[in-house]
This record gives C-alpha cells, structure tokens and sequence, in this order.
C-alpha cells in the first residue's frame, strides 16, 4: 500500500499582527524579498507536498487515458519541484537570505525584534553552505506553515497578496 507524504496542518490561524513589532517599541525591519514572492514559494510548496509516492512508476500509458493520476505522484521529474527549485535560485542572494530568516522566524519562538541576528545567521548559513538554498528549504516539511508565520510577524498575509491579485 502506498503511503502519502504528510500534509502540511494548519495549526492557527494566519492573521497579520502588525502590532507584533510595535508591542516591543521597535519598527518593523524592511524585508529583502517582497511577499509575492514568499506567496509564490508557500503556494507552490503546498503543491509540492501535496503529492503521494509512486504507485507504478513506469506505466506508460497516456497520462489521459488513466485520468492524469501520476500528476499526483511524486516523480523525480516533477515540473512543480523544478519550478520552485528554479524560482528559488533565481532570486537575490539577498532573497534569499531573507527566505531562509523568515522560514526560521515563523518555525522557532522568535519575534521580529529578533530578525536581525537571524538574518545574520541566515547570511552566515548561506556563505558556508554546500547544498542549494532551494534545496535546504525544500527539506523543511512544513515550510508552507513557517514562511507564513514569518510573514505574519512582519504584519503580512498571503491572504492580502491573493485579494489584490484577483
């Protein structure tokens, strides 16, 4: 019997608090990378994430004929992991860098007031890293959840990018 990769669960709510920063008397540091784009990489990780094992990996049928099922399927070609791994790796370093803070931001305890040390960490990680950035972050599973957080605390929503997209 196949197994599924987990699904991300939604623990809480993502409700921007833009007072998350100014309860600690501090201004909300600027974001290198803008939130279309951590929209862009929490979207397209829920549908990475989304996908099941292979069940038959060569079938060789018509992707029509079986009702597209391998689109579902966790394929070593997978056009959405190649997408995002691409569209990460385009970014600024500076992106980047931002990417990976705010993925830590939403995971840990921290708050904003603490994005300057983790930026520093993050800077720091992506100078002595051997593997890619995208890869790094694509092995976080819940990595949907954290970049949302992270945003959160920055007063942000993927849920404002959407309204003003539609």
């Amino acid at each position: 019997m196949a197994t599924s990769k987990p699904t991300e669960p939604r623990s809480r709510p993502k409700v921007p608090r833009p007072e998350a920063a100014e309860e600690l008397g501090a201004e909300t540091p600027a974001l290198a990378i803008s939130a279309e784009k951590v929209c862009f990489v929490v979207v397209k990780s829920r549908e990475f994430n989304a996908k099941d094992t292979v069940t038959e990996p060569d079938t060789g049928s018509n992707g029509s004929d079986d009702n597209m099922i391998s689109v579902l399927e966790d394929h070593r070609d997978d056009p959405v992991l190649e997408e995002l791994t691409s569209f990460i790796s385009s970014l600024a370093e500076e992106e980047q860098v931002d990417l990976v803070a705010l993925a830590w931001l939403g995971r840990d305890d921290n708050t904003v007031e603490d994005w300057e040390a983790l930026r520093e960490e993050a800077q720091r990680a992506h100078s002595s890293r051997t593997t890619h950035t995208a890869d790094y972050l694509l092995g976080m599973p819940l990595l949907s959840d954290y970049l949302e957080e992270g945003l959160v605390q920055f007063g942000q929503s993927c849920a404002d990018v959407e309204i003003e997209h539609l």
